[in-house]
């Protein structure tokens, strides 16, 4: 029998071994990078059914035309004359319609709901994984007027979906928080929202996939394929051509790329984000959002990670220090009394999420073929939505009913 290739080793490409190798499929992984460090081992970890509006939504052309100008904002694009980019950004500026996020919120919200039932069957499966979900919910934190309007006609729109949203006092605050003082106006929480640590998710999905004789190809670049009709037969690398039975996109930002060489259109950018970690003192309690700074903050313990900015940069992976300023500079805008130093470059992590234009994810057989499916495109969700993903795209592999209807997801909605 001839294997499924999974182009693409990270949460989203394990995530989908990991459900297709439970039916008994052979599976095998391929990636360029060595699988060890990638943009699924160092990213803030929370799995937010809350977030049920895509990148793509009117507020983010002007929030994002006024952020243009500042080296430290929270959303940046690298201006430079690049075809794929300016069409990559007006498809992005058709999309962020209200229209848009009308039809997009039901099936976010489904899909995120799902991955976390299935982060719950996960963890009570593998104790042994020691992967600490921590289901203590997630707070955005604000400090203006504007944005705490902004804040609460959100939590609105959530209750009135089904997802709990609480609007906190200052007061309120102090109940989750305290060790320290929080400088806010208020927050909104959402109770059902959780955090885990990525890189140990990430470590124990590979190391119990490999047990299971799921094979890996680490630091291997796809190069072409081999085609006939509708059907891949061979996947060719830089070291190898490998036979295969069906083909998974899982590519992250490089997936546009992939599916150039096989002919159909797959917008995609990288979204760079930076991270790193800190002595948790005094300790923060709750993982939260600084919403004006766009920071997520995940206390694991004695350590916590703050990490933010979306900066849309193709592919390049050059650590950009202003923006990491910007990120550090908001700890003590928020939380005044902790003990923030300001990180060595070569302890920040950094990872490009991928971004399609209209901010949902492609999920579903690529146009024109009968054995490649599209895993991609979740943006800063990867980790939120990596196992309702998986889990679908093994329904697909097998022919079988979806869990969800995949309206919105379609993979050649560009072609």
């Amino acid at each position: 029998m001839k294997p499924t290739l999974i182009i693409g080793g990270g949460i989203i490409g394990l995530f989908s071994a990991y459900f297709l190798q439970k039916e008994g499929i052979e599976v095998q992984v391929i990636d360029q990078g060595d699988m060890q460090i990638n943009c699924s081992t160092g990213n803030a970890g929370m799995i937010v059914p809350s977030h049920i509006i895509p990148l793509a939504a009117p507020g983010m052309i002007s929030k994002g035309i006024s952020w243009m100008f500042s080296s430290k904002s929270p959303f940046y694009i690298h201006p430079r004359l690049d075809a794929k980019l300016l069409k990559w950004c007006y498809q992005f500026y058709k999309a962020a319609t209200p229209a848009h996020v009308k039809r997009s919120v039901p099936v976010l919200k489904n899909l995120s709901l799902l991955s976390k039932a299935l982060y719950t069957e996960f963890r009570d499966e593998h104790p042994e994984s020691l992967i600490t979900l921590q289901e203590k919910g997630l707070m955005m934190i604000y400090q203006t007027e504007a944005v705490e309007k902004e804040e609460i006609e959100f939590a609105h729109l959530a209750n009135t979906n089904g997802l709990q949203a609480d609007i906190l006092t200052p007061n309120d605050i102090r109940t989750f928080e305290p060790n320290l003082e929080v400088k806010a106006r208020g927050a909104v929480r959402f109770p059902g929202d959780a955090h885990l640590d990525p890189g140990k998710l990430y470590a124990f999905l590979k190391s119990y996939l490999l047990e299971k004789g799921v094979k890996f190809h680490p630091n291997t670049q796809v190069t072409g394929f081999e085609k006939k009709g509708s059907v891949v037969n061979a996947v060719i690398t830089d070291k190898q051509k490998i036979d295969v039975d069906k083909v998974i996109l899982c590519g992250g930002s490089w997936s546009g790329e992939l599916a150039e060489m096989l002919n159909f259109s797959l917008p995609m950018m990288g979204g760079k984000g930076y991270s790193f970690l800190q002595e948790n003192n005094p300790e923060i309690m709750q993982s939260s959002i600084l919403t004006e700074m766009k920071v997520a903050v995940s206390p694991y313990g004695p350590q916590i990670r703050f990490g933010g900015t979306m900066e849309i940069a193709g592919v390049n992976q050059r650590v950009n220090i202003n923006r990491v300023k910007g990120i550090f500079e908001a700890i003590n805008r928020y939380y005044p009394e902790f003990e923030a130093k300001f990180p060595e470059e070569k302890n920040i992590w950094k990872g490009l999420r991928p971004c399609s234009p209209d901010g949902l994810p492609y999920i579903g057989f690529a146009p024109g073929y009968s054995n490649v499916l599209v895993n991609s495109g979740h943006s800063m969700m990867g980790i939120s939505l990596a196992p309702a993903s998986g889990k679908i795209i093994s329904e697909l592999h097998r022919q079988k009913d979806t869990t969800l209807e995949l309206t919105g997801f379609e993979v050649g909605r560009y072609n």
